[in-house]
């Protein structure tokens, strides 16, 4: 081919072919054959080219890489070796190091001065779009569009769209100079907002308006959708546009035969979002404004009044047509309800409060598949670490996409599922984390937590995080719109209640979803056992149906008499005492656990309410053993393999030992004093049911999802941090829904110890029978929260108070419809005249109004007094003013026992024919007695009537007494009321009694002298002295007004006292619906005054430096950014800093006192300086904590094992330090290290780089050994 062809191939003179060989051709002439070679890239391989072309033209490109062979990728060892091994630049030019100086001298660094200025490049205005062919596709043209919003970024908007971060390692935590992203719920506008209108809008009526073109109106134009209840949904969107011919004479019959309520007509809008597509919930046939119940739907009732956000979901009813709305569900199983998938497959929010092993976990997990399926993200958040550990090791199994993040874990923080703290959460929350754009659900567990007072108390022993109440808060209100929220709750009174707050301030429906029972029903009894004889002496007390056993108690008491009295016959009376010694419980727990064992009701969870009463119990048991030799093996090789991780010295503890021989005979023990290695063995040697006799605290109950056989309480009182009490009925039912396994149980066994006698019969009903505790806010002002908030413009510490669950009474739109309606109300009133004579009406009802407060308050001082009371006796003369009588004069006749609702029975003066209140009585709203004191004088025959008198209607007490026979006045007066005895003339005692009360009148028209507060009753205040003498004041200052003469006066009068109720009732909403009105709004000014006294805060509110380090830290803020700006640690070793900021989170008292060093002295009394220093300034701006109080919190017990184990000193050893026990030292520790690494942060944002590395070397010194163990759940 190529001898017969004599064009040359290209422009060049040689081509390269697979044999390397170059041949030379002649130029083109004009009688050559139009053809030519292609190579085919640089395999060798050639193609023939035979299509002529034009002369002008050349010849095509001989190669189809006709800029020859791509570049080869540089060398990725070389560019490291390049850039980290010969080029000095990156190396820091401040560092303390010798190594580095020397290597500076040796190298070659260049100074580019230039890399100092570095300056962003400033974002495109404008971008490029396609034009396209709309038939064919192709590629028409290009213009250029202007951008919006080109100068949005992280550090000054709260928006969606946002660009992303560039720097990848705030990505996940974010940065505390980042903006949050706009909080779900706060972008609607105010009232005001959407009641202003522009100057080109107008108000068009389009029901009656008939525009151009349209001859026979808009309504027949319009297209009826076929949807239910009126909402509007795609799918009948877009059906309806397939025929609109066809469709339009079906409406109209539809309209003439059924009226236009049932078919709406579709509004005409510029998007689908508009017409209700977005808010409605994408479950077929259910809509944003109906309730589902089952299968069925129907509106919310007084939905035009008041919009519901929780909607109750009776689940029990079939969900018909599930595989209609739910075609491929993402995650198979068979334990999550039909109603479930559905609201989580329409992304809605689902509040699930259950009984224990209800299947709760199912609607997670389903949750944690929906987000898999849609790749999106998944967080999922518990109330303590030892949970979050549990689940991570369960989903992990389950999806294995998941990760775990925790104060000093991170483990795949790239998954779809996140394992977080709520703290965490939080935090990245406030610093606009990248992830919060791609998260789906965020799944609260364990949410009955959020108002346990202990959480908040005591926060350490019970290995739980500070304020989780207050923390939950937060992160509710601070989601994002599109992030949809799973609650997963114990059973709880105010689900919907709580569930509706989440609704307002969220403006989204959450779908409440309850279980009536548990799965696994449970029997509770009472054991009075103490011996092998007695062993079996358990009465049931609470039945599985719920119905109190009456007979089992008596017949429990009737066997602990028995025993008490042959004891007493044998060795004589004995006062009983409340505690039982050691042997005591020793035996109670040997007949009991031998007779479980024999009924195979194990294995059993022993609360005891003592850390050190589980040890003790546990020792008790030395003679018992519960396992089989292969149990014994297979605890034995577990044991070992689980201790593998820990150093030599480490595994010879003195509690490992202990917990080693204990195990082995099948008895365990979990509290916060356990090693959180020793822990997690035990939880998990229990849940294979190795371990038969678990003593635990109560927080082993909390979401640890370790089912038991049974479960016994070796007591029903609890320390709760102040004092002894009875547990509550939220606490028992949590602690035994621990008994009864799903699926292996048919019931469950609860059993109370009674050793010292049995409980009170009151006291055992109300726990195991009354309503557990409601959920209550536990929210509170933070310094922390207070300035991540002061960061942003756009967000105010007010609006996140209005959203706190503590003000979920405040119902905003209620409040603004009635002000609307008060204000047309306030429109239509007549006016007022206030000319001549009434030019002063307006100061007169002030005066009088003033006076009648005045009047108010000396009488409930008064009455609530021992001597007003006193007076208040039989046979005491006072004026009464109700809405029958106007200053009639009565006599008390009986005085009611209740101190409440106290009642006074009287005989009072009234005209003949208005003894019931029948006739005209005067108007007493407009308080004519006030400045009328004259009495009433019966104008033609008197009479009488006996009623009962609130205090309120009592106005004044007069000096004068009657003597009276109360008995025979009411006995004669109710016989009298009968039909038959109605006309009998009054009795002698009544007669008597009226008479001398008309005396009084007669004697003493314009008033009867009355007791002064004073000088009678012995009320000595400054209120009540001072009242007395405004009231003079008052009362002698109406006499001046010449409005009193007018003769309209009365009715004038009543126009301005209606014009002002309504215009107090105006007011008073106002005030709700304005910031004045929050419950913490005092406190956040005083807090605000400490910042700006600090200099955290400038007078504008705008946050400094001393601010933004205060935001990197969550706890003890102010005291850890004073430390820092004195320099307190400067001074201080490593290994010194750490044990000196051990007072941050250690909390218990301890006896021994540390051995420590002089400057840690120093350090100690300097942090005491500081704290004193912030208490007081607390305390002049008005917050009610004492300055003793904040000291208070730091302790310092801990200070001489942290400073040895950062020292390098074994644990053993450090452990016969304190006599604070070994688990909560681990947690001090773990904590600690959370502490320094924000010291860490808080130092670089200062520039103190010296302080920055010196918490570096802290950290890693303290982080070692069995202190930071990786947890058995993770690896």
């Amino acid at each position: 081919m190529i001898e017969d062809s004599p064009q040359k191939l290209g422009s060049s003179s040689q081509s390269h072919f697979s044999l390397s060989l170059s041949i030379d051709l002649p130029a083109v002439g004009p009688t050559d054959l139009p053809i030519s070679l292609l190579e085919m890239g640089c395999s060798g391989r050639f193609e023939l080219i035979t299509h002529p072309q034009p002369n002008d033209q050349p010849l095509p490109p001989q190669s189809s890489l006709p800029h020859g062979l791509p570049p080869t990728s540089v060398s990725l060892e070389t560019e490291v070796e390049k850039r980290f091994l010969r080029d000095p630049a990156w190396l820091p030019i401040h560092d303390t190091d010798a190594a580095f100086h020397r290597f500076l001298k040796l190298a070659e660094r260049d100074v580019h001065i230039d890399s100092l200025l570095h300056c962003a490049l400033s974002p495109l205005h404008s971008g490029i779009s396609v034009v396209r062919d709309p038939t064919t596709g192709m590629l028409l043209d290009f213009n250029e569009v202007l951008l919006g919003d080109t100068g949005i970024s992280a550090k000054n908007s709260m928006s969606l769209q946002r660009p992303p971060n560039p720097n990848p390692s705030e990505s996940l935590r974010g940065s505390n100079t980042n903006y949050p992203f706009l909080p779900g719920g706060m972008e609607e506008l105010t009232l005001e907002q959407i009641k202003k209108k522009s100057e080109l809008e107008e108000d068009i009526d389009f029901e009656n308006v008939v525009p151009k073109g349209y001859p026979l109106g808009l309504d027949k134009y319009i297209i009826y959708a076929k949807t239910t209840k009126g909402e509007i949904n795609l799918l009948s969107l877009l059906s309806t546009f397939d025929d609109i011919i066809d469709s339009q004479p079906e409406a109209e019959e539809k309209e003439k035969g059924h009226g236009s309520g049932n078919a709406p007509k579709l509004p005409r809008t510029n998007s689908l979002e508009d017409l209700g597509i977005k808010d409605s919930p994408s479950t077929p046939g259910t809509t944003s404004t109906e309730k589902k119940d089952g299968g069925t739907t129907k509106p919310a009732e007084g939905q035009e009044e008041k919009k519901r956000w929780a909607i109750p979901i009776n689940i029990t009813t079939p969900c018909g047509d599930f595989y209609k709305r739910i075609p491929n569900p993402a995650f198979k199983v068979l334990l999550i309800p039909y109603w479930h998938r559905t609201l989580l497959e329409a992304h809605d929010s689902v509040f699930v409060a259950a009984h224990t092993s209800a299947g709760k976990t199912v609607v997670a997990e389903y949750a944690i598949a929906l987000s898999q399926k849609h790749m999106t993200r998944t967080i999922y958040t518990s109330p303590i670490k030892a949970l979050s550990n549990q689940k991570f090791r369960d989903f992990k199994t389950t999806f294995g996409d998941v990760g775990l993040l925790t104060g000093d874990v991170q483990l795949s923080p790239e998954a779809s599922c996140l394992i977080m703290t709520t703290e965490i959460l939080r935090s990245m929350l406030y610093n606009g984390s990248e992830v919060i754009r791609d998260l789906e659900w965020v799944i609260f567990d364990e949410v009955h937590y959020i108002n346990d007072a202990e959480v908040t108390a005591k926060p350490h022993s019970q290995n739980l995080p500070l304020s989780l109440g207050v923390v939950w808060e937060e992160v509710l209100i601070m989601l994002p719109d599109h992030v949809s929220i799973i609650l997963l709750s114990a059973t709880v009174p105010n689900a919907v209640e709580f569930s509706e707050w989440i609704g307002r301030i969220k403006k989204k429906h959450i779908y409440v979803i309850s279980t009536a029972k548990r799965p696994v029903p449970l029997e509770h009894y009472l054991y009075t056992g103490n011996s092998t004889k007695t062993q079996k002496e358990m009465f049931l007390l609470l039945d599985p149906s719920g119905n109190f056993q009456t007979k089992g108690y008596y017949a429990a008491i009737d066997a602990k008499k028995e025993r008490t009295s042959k004891h007493a016959q044998s060795f004589g009376t004995k006062n009983p005492s409340q505690y039982t010694t050691s042997n005591q419980d020793r035996a109670v727990w040997l007949s009991l656990l031998h007779f479980l064992s024999q009924r195979q009701q194990t294995p059993v969870v022993a609360f005891t309410f003592s850390k050190t009463r589980c040890d003790d119990n546990a020792r008790s048991l030395a003679s018992m053993d519960l396992t089989s030799s292969a149990e014994k093996s297979e605890i034995h090789s577990f044991f070992q393999k689980s201790l593998r991780r820990l150093r030599g010295g480490d595994r010879q503890l003195p509690q490992i030992l202990f917990m080693r021989d204990l195990l082995k005979r099948g008895i365990g023990v979990h509290h916060s004093g356990i090693l959180p290695i020793m822990k997690e063995v035990i939880e998990m040697l229990f849940s294979r049911g190795l371990v038969k006799v678990l003593f635990a605290t109560e927080t082993f109950a909390m979401g640890v999802n370790m089912p038991a056989r049974t479960v016994v309480f070796d007591s029903i009182r609890k320390h709760d941090g102040t004092g002894f009490r009875n547990l509550l009925p939220g606490e028992y039912i949590q602690m035994a829904g621990r008994a009864g396994r799903r699926g292996l149980d048919a019931t469950g066994t609860v059993i109370i110890l009674c050793k010292s006698g049995v409980h009170d019969m009151g006291d055992l009903n109300v726990m195991m029978l009354g309503k557990p505790t409601v959920l209550q806010s536990q929210f509170r002002l933070t310094y922390t929260m207070i300035l991540n908030l002061l960061r942003v413009e756009a967000l105010r510490v007010t609006d996140m108070m209005r959203r706190s669950f503590s003000e979920s009474h405040r119902d905003t739109q209620a409040y603004e419809q009635q002000i609307g309606q008060l204000k047309q109300t306030l429109s239509s009133l007549p006016p007022l005249d206030t000319e001549g004579q009434l030019s002063d009406l307006l100061s007169y009802y002030y005066t009088v109004t003033e006076l009648r407060i005045t009047a108010e308050a000396l009488q409930c001082a008064v009455l609530g007094s021992v001597n007003g009371l006193k007076a208040l006796s039989v046979g005491r003369v006072v004026v009464v003013n109700n809405k029958q009588h106007f200053n009639a004069l009565g006599v008390i006749l009986q005085v009611s026992s209740d101190s409440v609702n106290r009642t006074f029975t009287a005989l009072i003066i009234c005209e003949k024919g208005n003894e019931e209140g029948r006739g005209d009585s005067p108007n007493c709203s407009a308080f004519p007695h006030l400045y009328n004191t004259a009495l009433f004088t019966p104008e033609g025959p008197c009479s009488h009537t006996v009623q009962k008198l609130k205090l309120q209607d009592i106005s004044a007490i007069t000096v004068k007494t009657l003597k009276v026979i109360p008995d025979r006045i009411i006995d004669n007066y109710n016989k009298r009321q009968q039909l038959r005895f109605r006309l009998d003339p009054p009795g002698q005692a009544i007669s008597t009694a009226t008479q001398e009360l008309l005396r009084l009148v007669e004697a003493n028209p314009g008033g009867v002298m009355t007791l002064d507060p004073v000088n009678d009753f012995q009320l000595k205040s400054v209120d009540v002295v001072e009242g007395t003498m405004r009231l003079r004041v008052l009362q002698d200052s109406l006499k001046d007004f010449s409005c009193i003469h007018s003769p309209t006066f009365s009715e004038q009068f009543l126009r301005v006292q209606e014009r002002m109720s309504v215009q107090e009732e105006l007011d008073k909403l106002l005030f709700l619906i304005s910031d004045q009105s929050l419950s913490l709004l005092p406190e956040y000014h005083q807090r605000i005054k400490v910042l700006q006294s600090l200099q955290y805060v400038d007078s504008s509110g705008a946050v400094q430096l001393k601010g933004r380090v205060a935001c990197q830290i969550s706890s003890h803020e102010l005291l850890l950014t004073e430390l820092l700006f004195e320099n307190a640690l400067s001074p201080l070793a490593p290994e010194e800093s750490a044990a000196l900021l051990s007072c941050l989170v250690f909390q218990q008292k301890t006896q021994v006192e540390p051995h420590i060093t002089n400057t840690l002295k120093e350090g100690i009394e300097r942090v005491l300086a500081v704290a004193q220093r912030i208490g007081e300034l607390q305390r002049d701006c008005g917050i009610t904590q004492t300055a003793e109080e904040f000291v208070g919190q730091f302790k310092f017990g801990l200070t001489e094992v942290v400073y040895c184990w950062a020292r390098g000193m074994p644990f053993a050893e450090i452990a016969q330090l304190t006599d604070v026990q070994e688990g909560t030292v681990v947690r001090c520790i773990q904590r600690l290290d959370e502490v320094l690494k924000e010291v860490r942060q808080a130092a670089r944002i200062v520039g103190d780089s010296v302080l920055g590395s010196k918490m570096e070397k802290a950290s890693l010194a303290i982080r070692r050994d069995i202190v930071f163990t990786a947890s058995l759940y993770t690896h």
